[in-house]
């Protein structure tokens, strides 16, 4: 098992990239302002489930597969990239939201948020890149089971993740309120949100992977 010293020093570098603001931390309080908390912790738990699933990814290699075949990464890239424009239609195109609870309309409502949350993290050939980069350097070879020391640095990541951007969840489901009473401003947070959306697909097709 990783020792303490080392997921210690982990620790402290998960946190200063977790504060770093980010388009993870600006969907989810996008999400939080415009939806409430329950779409905000939603967004994130699906985040965090795509973060699962670019350690296991490194941990059996797969995350190497960017680094050999560039067409691969350029690939997923730009599949990311028109994921979140079609979300960006979509959320722009939708009749205005409620932000108050309706009866029946959580349950589903937070499992798209989940979706959408894991679909735009997986989507990220950076944040597997980042995965490949950050986490060998904390792995012992020679203490127990690889995938097993990589699967607690992403415990150890999203734990941090969970209370940083568990605050930003809190603070800006705040700004629901403000949204709630209707008016001239309710369709406000959607173009804010689709705006987003379409900010970071742009940034995404653009972006090499330097």
């Amino acid at each position: 098992m990783i020792d303490l010293s080392t997921l210690a020093v982990f620790g402290v570098a998960a946190l200063a990239l977790t504060m770093t603001p980010g388009p993870d931390m600006l969907l989810i309080a996008s999400r939080s302002a415009s939806q409430g908390r329950a779409a905000g912790f939603a967004t994130l738990a699906g985040i965090q489930a795509g973060t699962y699933c670019h350690a296991l990814a490194a941990a059996f290699g797969l995350s190497q597969l960017f680094l050999i075949v560039p067409h691969a990464y350029d690939a997923v890239r730009y599949a990311g990239a028109a994921y979140l424009l079609y979300l960006a239609w979509k959320t722009v195109r939708s009749g205005a939201v409620s932000l108050t609870p309706q009866a029946g309309a959580p349950r589903q409502a937070v499992g798209v948020m989940f979706r959408q949350g894991l679909l735009t993290n997986l989507l990220n050939p950076k944040m597997a890149l980042f995965v490949l980069a950050l986490f060998p350097q904390f792995v012992q070879p020679q203490a127990d089971s690889l995938v097993l020391q990589i699967l607690v640095l992403a415990s150890v990541l999203n734990a941090i993740g969970l209370m940083v951007n568990g605050a930003v969840i809190v603070g800006a489901s705040r700004l629901s309120r403000v949204f709630s009473r209707g008016g001239r401003f309710r369709r406000l947070p959607q173009y804010f949100l689709g705006a987003l959306f379409a900010g970071l697909a742009v940034r995404l097709a653009v972006d090499s992977r330097s």
